[in-house]
């Protein structure tokens, strides 16, 4: 929501009213009702409003003070925003906007500053006159971080004064005091999340960092600072200020990438209310990174600006390519399809009334948006292309060749595919399949090795398990197109196993099972297999990632004894807290001794890989196995501790953050070096674990 106050005075009964205690069997009476006041509905359903209460909606009370201070650079009264965490997980975020409004409102006859920050749906958005277009969640804004927040200050200054309110939990500590005269304007929101709601309030300095760099991007000329104070007598601190907006967004997205157009193209325009701005560049990848906003609002499932900007970008492509004799008289057009391979657009329109699809504000419906973005483009796009000959080749032939690629990938596809499971036919026969029908019910173990998965294959619950071994690396999907791909016979019989098709006929209805679970060894061939799985998933069936459907198994990594008792451990710290607690009833001069035998143990990897550590017998009684590989264990014990539903640990594969993940995996999976070796430097110190 916005900094100043609309006339808007309605209620939501959707918000404010909720179903009490289940009344008497057959009574439902005006008693049966319960009405929350103020902020109550925040506190009582909190995942209406932010999604929910772990991280993600924890960090989402920052995007909400920020997405204010953004309306205000939107509407051209703010140049700069600051954002920074204190000790105890406080959240201080100020700008230069005008500031609240602190006069008495007319209908709520309390300072406009408690009216923002107490009522829901309070705001400049709703009357029109504060801000011509806005983001925001759902319009409640600031008032809903307050209703969550265990201690929350405002601070504002305009009006040749110093303003300041405090709350607790949402409810005001007193009126709104003048604290000192001030030549400067703005707003200071400083707040603490509750434990009360939320379990966890340690902030992600990492996250807030990616989503202001994003938003500086989207609001060019405006300097967004970010400093990390949490930690006593260190600040870590960053700025972000682009004048060129979402051009320079591209470049950033494909810095050290080999690009067809060194001149990213862009355009910036006004039609039919809307503000549009497009930036793309082509590189020679074979994946599509998009990414679309609404008002500096994140859709990442896109909507009538996205599928505007799609059907000009096509036209122009093949008008450009048949007026230039691009494409012969025989060739069908390019599709949509062939345009996307390796295509890095960004696409942001601003407009006064945006209707999204959904609560979450993912997709967008404002179906005149799709004709002004469409224009737009095309005519812009159609101007580049000529003024540009050498990138318009450059451009077309990526095309070109994607859609020569296609047509072979999808011959590829029918041969591997006509006889296989996507049309009820024989399953390939690597796999031991589970006899539960039932996708939900099912899930299927993707194993490394033979070995592994003979034992797997054993220890299995064969109503619901079912086990496909791997022989060897797969393919780096990141640096071969789809027909190339089709060739592989690893990926071919994966493909075929889950059943749900893969490029144009993909359909996630189809998937056999509903759990999808990588299983490797814990060792650097294991982590090179799981990573070549991780790139394949992401690339190509990510639906399946978005759906939850995909897990990494967790096998351990010790086996501790002592007698009949055998307990497993899946890190050092495990280990050596095991052999603690199993040698407690020692005396003191032996917990000495089993102490150093710890730090023996750790001194010396070479005794601990796939053997019995005979020091930790001799002196402790326990005995310790290090697990190389999946293959170490029998069935019962690959069952007891990775593939029992009761007792096993599994990590689900999730996207948070897919520009992230994207530029992960291009560094670490793509053909330039430079950028690996980096990364690698970067992040050598901070790894755990690491098997060489």
């Amino acid at each position: 929501m916005g900094h100043s106050v609309g006339l808007e005075k309605k209620r939501d009964l959707s918000y404010n009213t909720f179903m009490a205690n289940t009344p008497k069997e057959g009574s439902y009476t005006a008693a049966n009702i319960q009405v929350l006041e103020g902020l109550e509905p925040v506190r009582k359903r909190p995942g209406m409003y932010i999604g929910g209460t772990g991280l993600d909606g924890l960090h989402h009370l920052i995007w909400e003070v920020v997405d204010n201070s953004i309306d205000e650079a939107m509407a051209g009264h703010c140049n700069e925003i600051t954002v920074t965490l204190l000790p105890e997980n406080t959240v201080s975020v100020a700008d230069n906007g005008r500031g609240i409004p602190v006069e008495i409102h007319p209908q709520t006859k309390k300072s406009t500053l408690e009216t923002v920050l107490t009522i829901l749906h309070a705001g400049g958005k709703f009357g029109g006159g504060g801000y011509k277009v806005s983001g925001g969640l759902h319009g409640v804004g600031v008032s809903v971080v307050n209703a969550l927040s265990s201690n929350l200050e405002a601070t504002v200054e305009r009006d040749g004064g110093m303003f300041t309110q405090e709350y607790k939990r949402g409810k005001p500590q007193g009126k709104v005091k003048k604290v000192g005269a001030s030549k400067r304007h703005g707003v200071n929101i400083t707040f603490q999340p509750d434990t009360e709601i939320f379990p966890d309030i340690n902030f992600d300095s990492e996250r807030i960092l990616q989503r202001l760099r994003q938003q500086a991007y989207l609001a060019p000329g405006c300097r967004i600072n970010f400093h990390d104070e949490r930690e006593e007598g260190k600040t870590a601190s960053y700025g972000f200020y682009f004048e060129g907006g979402v051009k320079s967004y591209v470049e950033h997205l494909n810095y050290g990438k080999d690009v067809k157009n060194e001149e990213p193209f862009f355009v910036s325009r006004e039609k039919d209310g809307a503000e549009v701005q497009i930036a793309i560049q082509y590189t020679d990848s074979y994946n599509e990174h998009l990414m679309a906003f609404v008002n500096t609002i994140h859709t990442p499932e896109g909507g009538t600006h996205v599928a505007g900007f799609r059907q000009s970008l096509t036209r122009a492509i093949n008008d450009y390519a048949r007026k230039h004799s691009l494409l012969k008289e025989k060739d069908e057009n390019m599709s949509s399809d062939d345009v996307r391979e390796g295509l890095t657009a960004i696409i942001s329109v601003k407009i006064p009334n945006p209707q999204f699809e959904g609560q979450t504000k993912a997709k967008l419906g404002n179906p005149e948006v799709r004709g002004a973005v469409a224009e737009v483009m095309y005519d812009g796009f159609q101007t580049f292309l000529e003024e540009h000959p050498q990138d318009a080749r450059a451009i077309v032939g990526k095309v070109v060749l994607a859609a020569r690629a296609r047509a072979a990938a999808r011959a590829a596809r029918e041969t591997v595919l006509r006889k296989g499971a996507l049309d009820g036919f024989a399953l390939p026969g690597k796999l031991a399949d589970c006899s539960e029908k039932e996708a939900s019910k099912s899930e299927i173990f993707i194993v490394e090795g033979d070995s592994a998965g003979g034992s797997a294959k054993s220890g299995r619950n064969r109503q619901t398990q079912a086990i496909l071994p791997l022989r060897g690396k797969i393919l780096n999907v990141e640096r071969a197109r789809l027909d190339r791909m089709l060739t592989s016979e690893e990926i071919k019989t994966l493909i075929l196993a889950l059943g749900t098709g893969i490029g144009e006929e993909f359909e996630l209805d189809k998937i056999r099972y509903h759990k999808v679970v990588i299983m490797t060894d814990a060792d650097v061939d294991g982590s090179h297999i799981r990573t070549l799985l991780l790139t394949l998933f992401y690339r190509h069936f990510k639906p399946m990632i978005d759906a939850g459907y995909l897990y990494i198994a967790q096998p351990p990594l010790f086996k501790l004894s002592k007698g009949s008792d055998h307990r497993y451990a899946f890190s050092d710290e495990e280990r050596d807290k095991i052999i603690a607690d199993m040698a407690k009833k020692k005396t003191d001069k032996s917990k000495k001794k089993e102490k150093e035998v710890v730090e023996e143990i750790e001194e010396k990897p070479e005794n601990t890989e796939g053997e019995v550590v005979e020091e930790a017998v001799n002196i402790t009684g326990v005995s310790v196995q290090r697990y190389k590989g999946l293959g170490e264990m029998n069935p019962d014990q690959l069952w007891e501790t990775t593939m029992n539903p009761d007792t096993r640990v599994m990590r689900q594969v999730s996207v948070k953050d897919a520009e992230i993940a994207d530029e992960i995996f291009d560094t670490l999976m793509g053909s330039e070096v430079l950028p690996r070796k980096k990364f690698i430097q970067t992040h050598a110190k901070t790894v755990k674990n690491l098997d060489v």
